[in-house]
């Protein structure tokens, strides 16, 4: 329980983090790639084993990690788009309602149980997270086109499923820290390359705060993907259970420090969302 506890805190001070690169005026693409090169750092350092390069190489979750990489730096550029053609609720929800792909994916592949109160509960869940997204002023249109928010859900889904599966049948305990370095590092390489692309067109302005905004901020998305792997990792709680709490909490509780920390306003919608929250996560949890 304390690592999913840990893992929610995290995802959401990177929240925080998001919220302050805008008031900064911190480019968020640079900052995401110097976060992705903090990361891997990190799952480096934290290893507590020599690493062999041609043991990474030839390990089982080699592919699977450059796959979640690519997915990585891909679901990070598809939000940015879809927040900024569709508005940020809907690419809030569309993330996050992406909840439902990890607990089919696990109910099928792993036999997890669903009775009546769980599935409740993950019902209830999916409400919240509509609800507590969706701002005051703004509403979900399908005149805007439905693209971007259906491959950001699809994208979202897949990287929890697919993190869910190759720790569960590849990842070794104590290999967590080099198969997250990887996944880092692969995204990491993938958006240096956007900058380079960016750099060629003249379209390319570095500042050293960026550099200071992506290490906090890779430092922190190191630990949020640690601590959900190690939650993935305790047999008390089933996958489906843990995604339905792990999303919607993140979702409640990054909407209670938008209210406490920016002062941003809810609505009553927002509340009603929040409180179904705390009912589904209840339901779920004791399920």
């Amino acid at each position: 329980m304390i690592y999913l506890i840990l893992s929610i805190l995290a995802s959401t001070a990177i929240f925080v983090i998001f919220k302050l690169f805008n008031r900064f005026k911190i480019n968020t693409l640079q900052a995401i790639v110097v976060n992705y090169i903090t990361a891997s750092i990190f799952g480096i350092l934290s290893y507590d084993s020599k690493i062999n390069t041609s043991e990474i190489l030839d390990s089982n979750w080699f592919y699977g990690a450059i796959f979640l990489g690519f997915l990585f730096i891909s679901v990070f550029n598809l939000m940015a788009l879809t927040a900024q053609r569709n508005g940020l609720s809907v690419a809030s929800v569309a993330g996050k309602m992406s909840v439902i792909i990890p607990v089919i994916f696990g109910l099928y592949a792993y036999n997890e149980s669903l009775g009546f109160q769980k599935l409740i509960g993950i019902i209830l869940a999916l409400f919240a997270v509509y609800l507590t997204a969706v701002k005051a002023k703004s509403s979900i249109s399908t005149r805007q086109g439905l693209l971007l928010p259906f491959l950001l859900f699809l994208g979202s889904g897949v990287i929890d499923a697919s993190i869910k599966y190759f720790e569960t049948a590849y990842v070794p305990e104590n290999g967590i820290p080099i198969f997250s370095a990887t996944i880092f590092a692969c995204a990491g390489s993938i958006g240096f390359l956007i900058l380079i692309y960016k750099a060629l067109n003249k379209s390319f302005k570095f500042e050293i705060k960026n550099v200071f905004g992506g290490v906090i901020l890779g430092a922190i998305n190191y630990y949020s993907i640690i601590y959900l792997l190690k939650a993935l990792q305790y047999e008390g709680f089933e996958s489906s259970t843990l995604f339905t709490v792990n999303n919607v909490a993140i979702v409640m509780v990054s909407t209670l420090f938008g209210l406490f920390l920016f002062k941003e306003s809810i609505s009553k919608k927002n509340w009603i969302g929040i409180s179904l929250a705390i009912v589904s996560i209840l339901l779920v949890t004791l399920a």
